[in-house]
């Protein structure tokens, strides 16, 4: 029994001693780099910088009040199309005590005026009706009487503007109506029925009633990058993706460049505009935001190699050409070329290679076949 225990772990620890020289024996086996083999294609490159930013109405107008108040009626929600000249909001005018104290004590005072004047030209009228006195003398009582009508009408729509802020003859033209000053669709009326309001002077600019914006005319607002700005111009054409609507874009043109740049997060930034051509049928809210894309630059059909697949020494960039397909490992050679613009995929190459040639790709490691 002792000796089938001994031969037992003899044997156990010569299987250790040989699997360990196995694994010492497999890992010192040479590793073959098997590598991709791609084509010299001809390609369309562009160089393409993308801008950040959202797409704005390109004016919008706040509405404010011309006299302070007291929202008494909203006409308007936002989303609604207006035109210019419609009533968005009603204001109630507060009286101030000492005003309308004195606009009160005006019309007491041409309603005494007038009952006074009234029963002279009464008097002369029955005068000049019986020959007493001249038409000459007639006609300035009667423009007297004329005058003390025009002053209680005068003081009874001076009370009435002070105590409604609206007048009977001027009821079209009221003040207390908030209307929209051109036409196109209300973005916002921030202020609720029965919100205080303060009208818009020299010296307050007023508590906006609502903001409205022509929605057919949208712009890109966006940032581009100091290292970027000096290769774009007005007029340049863009491609906007809103990321809202995900599956179009859309047409636009720059129109803007800020010469002052603004620093965000430690990179200066410029600030750029685009005119946005947006279908009629593509509903597009303001505040979207859109990504531009800016060709910088083109080349059209030209020879163009993955970036991936060249290497580089000192100031000379090289790419592998395949020599031999049937060997194992395939064999290459290391050639120079020249290169030009790349959009970070692929690269333009202006001399050293020819259309179709294959050349070396990314690498891939598999392990060798066991040796016999």
């Amino acid at each position: 029994m002792k000796k089938f225990f001994k031969i037992l772990g003899l044997a156990v620890i010569a299987a250790i001693v040989l699997g360990t020289f196995y694994m010492l024996w497999k890992k010192s086996q040479p590793k073959i780099t098997v590598y991709e083999v791609l084509k010299v294609e001809r390609r369309n490159i562009e160089m393409i910088s993308v801008a950040t930013g959202k797409v704005e109405p390109r004016n919008e107008v706040l509405i404010k009040p011309q006299i302070s108040g007291i929202i008494s009626e909203r006409c308007k929600e936002a989303g609604d199309h207006v035109k210019a000249g419609e009533v968005i909001a009603v204001v109630k005018v507060i009286p101030e005590m000492a005003s309308l104290n004195s606009a009160e004590s005006r019309v007491r005072m041409a309603e005494i005026n007038l009952k006074q004047v009234k029963t002279e030209y009464e008097r002369q009228k029955t005068l000049f009706e019986k020959g007493v006195i001249t038409g000459s003398e007639m006609d300035k009582v009667r423009a007297d009487y004329d005058k003390s009508e025009e002053e209680l009408n005068n003081a009874r729509n001076n009370l009435d503007i002070v105590r409604d802020g609206i007048s009977r003859k001027m009821e079209q033209q009221s003040n207390t109506q908030v209307r929209s000053t051109i036409d196109g669709t209300i973005l916002d009326i921030p202020v609720k029925v029965g919100n205080s309001v303060i009208q818009s002077n020299t010296f307050n600019d007023g508590t906006t009633i609502a903001s409205v914006a022509n929605m057919s005319d949208m712009i890109f607002i966006g940032k581009v990058d100091e290292t970027e700005v000096g290769r774009v111009h007005s007029g340049m054409p863009i491609k906007l993706t809103i990321g809202a609507i995900n599956d179009r874009k859309f047409d636009a043109s720059l129109e803007y460049i800020s010469p002052k740049g603004v620093e965000i997060n430690g990179a200066i930034q410029f600030e750029i505009k685009a005119a946005a051509k947006i279908p009629d049928t593509v509903m597009v809210r303001a505040g979207y935001s859109a990504n531009a894309e800016i060709v910088l630059a083109k080349a059209d059909s030209v020879l163009t190699v993955p970036e991936s697949t060249l290497t580089f020494s000192g100031d000379t960039t090289f790419v592998h050409i395949l020599t031999d397909s049937v060997a194992v490992p395939k064999t290459f050679v290391k050639r120079a070329i020249r290169t030009g613009l790349s959009d970070g995929i692929n690269v333009e190459v202006k001399e050293g290679v020819e259309q179709g040639m294959k050349i070396r790709g990314n690498p891939k490691i598999t392990p060798s076949p066991l040796k016999r």
